[in-house]
């Protein structure tokens, strides 16, 4: 069992409602012991004293985007709350919500929990919440591609402002997500209400630990299958959600574990930055128990043995979530290397 300490990632463009989103869940009994990093753009932190009554353990990253030149600061900072949990100088949290600006790209951030040695034995990621605001969604992800990324790579997207929205715009808001992230849940929010269960132990972690929850986190089912013949880039649809691929791919037999791996590495290799994830159970060829699978961009996460299958089906079964690919060029490497075993 792993005792590091999860992060929650939250996430979603300008004026989408995270802050109200993560007031409402501080405020829960069941959060009263998280520490919360801001990420701030500008002179004022309107932000930070906002959550001031209901956070005790608020730090405030300084001006700059935790994307790019504030990643240090992130770590350093990571690394600052808990050596001050230790001493007790702030209580004593068991859980870290970090929340970016609204134009942050949170892969980088990824990987910044994962490379960086000292912080990946002290903290692991939960999972990524994004939020898309109900009222003006469509027209962002029609006009911001940071918020289709914010979208595409999110665990959960929550839909916020729904009481002031009609139901057909909300549902043609959800169904477009829907298409960027199939594997993600939609939920809604009125005034940042929402159940903090539906958000928390969701992720790569939570998977590794319960198979029951394996497929909760893949969710294989909703995405399209590898074609035969597969599409020609970049297809239809909106502008920037044609940048955006997701698909699945299943193997009925077992593979080389060895193989699988150099294809992967391969892949990250030649299109790391435009890995937006990858993730999947595996069965490797004479084991019994399978492995679980994560990839953001470069970034290949510690793999899982699961203590058992989930269910049945024994099948190999890898999602995809890319940008600016399409599925022979994201194939290609990984059946070279299983075909060469």
């Amino acid at each position: 069992m792993s005792f590091a300490i999860p992060i929650t990632l939250l996430t979603g463009y300008l004026g989408s409602g995270k802050t109200s989103l993560l007031a409402r869940l501080l405020a829960h009994p069941d959060l009263c012991d998280t520490a919360v990093l801001m990420n701030e753009l500008g002179d004022i932190a309107l932000d930070h004293d906002l959550l001031y009554p209901v956070a005790e353990s608020v730090v405030l990253l300084g001006r700059g985007c935790l994307c790019c030149a504030l990643r240090d600061d992130l770590a350093e900072q990571l690394e600052e709350l808990y050596t001050r949990r230790l001493r007790k100088e702030v209580p004593p949290f068991r859980r870290v919500v970090i929340e970016t600006t609204g134009l942050a790209d949170p892969a980088p951030i990824l990987q910044t929990l994962v490379a960086e040695p000292v912080l990946a034995s002290l903290y692991r990621l939960d999972a990524v919440v994004a939020t898309a605001d109900g009222q003006l969604g469509l027209r962002t992800l029609d006009r911001h591609f940071e918020s289709v990324k914010q979208a595409a790579l999110a665990d959960r997207i929550v839909v916020t402002k729904v009481d002031i929205v009609a139901e057909a715009e909300l549902q043609r808001l959800e169904s477009r997500l829907c298409e960027l992230n199939p594997a993600a849940p939609i939920l809604r929010s009125c005034r940042g209400d929402i159940d903090p269960g539906s958000i928390l132990d969701i992720g790569f972690d939570a998977a590794g630990r319960d198979p029951g929850r394996v497929e909760g986190w893949l969710h294989t089912q909703r995405y399209l299958p590898v074609p035969a013949q597969p599409p020609v880039f970049p297809g239809s649809g909106p502008m920037h959600d044609r940048r955006i691929r997701s698909f699945a791919l299943t193997m009925d037999e077992p593979v080389s574990g060895a193989a699988l791996w150099r294809g992967l590495e391969t892949l990250i290799e030649q299109y790391g930055e435009q890995l937006l994830r990858v993730k999947g159970i595996v069965n490797v060829r004479a084991q019994s128990a399978p492995r679980v699978i994560h990839i953001v961009q470069h970034v290949l996460y510690p793999v899982l043995t699961l203590p058992g299958w989930p269910d049945e089906d024994r099948r190999t079964r890898l999602v995809f979530i890319v940008r600016d690919l399409d599925q022979t060029q994201v194939l290609a490497p990984l059946r070279r290397a299983l075909a060469a075993c």
